[in-house]
């Protein structure tokens, strides 16, 4: 059975993350998204996609930031 039209995911706008991710590239993608979510560029399913893109590397980079300050912590401790 084919997949349904909202399960398709557009290749480089999945949500998952790979957690090796540099935090560097992740705002620099995160920050590509929204430049070209901002365009019009994309579709409405597109732009969707994105979006939970956009959500997962920010999180991604949250937690990134939380673990640097938690090692600056016990640094500084």
């Amino acid at each position: 059975m084919p997949a349904k039209k909202s399960e398709i995911q557009k290749p480089g706008l999945e949500a998952q993350i790979d957690p090796k991710l540099r935090y560097e590239d992740a705002v620099k993608e995160l920050e590509k998204l929204i430049s070209d979510m901002e365009s019009g560029k994309f579709s409405l399913e597109e732009t969707l996609l994105a979006y939970q893109r956009g959500a997962a590397l920010l999180k991604h980079c949250q937690g990134m930031l939380a673990q640097v300050e938690q090692q600056v912590r016990v640094f500084e401790a």
